[in-house]
């Protein structure tokens, strides 16, 4: 059944309260890595999807009944890493993986600086 607007998680605590434990515990560590990696982000919920911004959505993350995913929002980004990224489902600009094996650290921090990076550009450019 599709939740309603005022059913959908308003915070990422929110959502994050909705998945089994095993999801919310792999996405949990996938949200402290991101802040590590770029500890001035704002969190939102951004199109329906958990997000973190900096004057621009840098990067995301969500949980599905088949896997957990890291939402790059850009191919380009996962391209930079194709050597990186064998043994993981990577399309459109996402990254899936299973929550009992969560993504190393090295490589989200990575991801997320890459991504810093070229938001940035893309800033000076407007």
């Amino acid at each position: 059944m599709e939740r309603s607007i005022k059913d959908k998680p308003k915070t990422i605590d929110d959502y994050l309260a909705t998945l089994d434990e095993a999801k919310r515990d792999a996405l949990q560590t996938l949200r402290r890595q991101i802040l590590a990696a770029a500890p001035d982000v704002e969190e939102c919920i951004s199109y329906g999807l958990l997000a973190f911004r900096q004057n621009r959505i840098i990067c995301g993350f969500g949980g599905t009944s088949k896997h957990c995913a890291f939402y790059m929002f850009n191919d380009t980004t996962l391209d930079t890493f194709d050597g990186d990224l064998s043994g993981y489902d990577v399309s459109k600009g996402t990254l899936r993986f299973q929550s009992d094996k969560p993504l190393p650290a090295v490589l989200v921090h990575k991801l997320v600086r890459v991504r810093l990076i070229e938001n940035a550009n893309a800033s000076k450019k407007n």
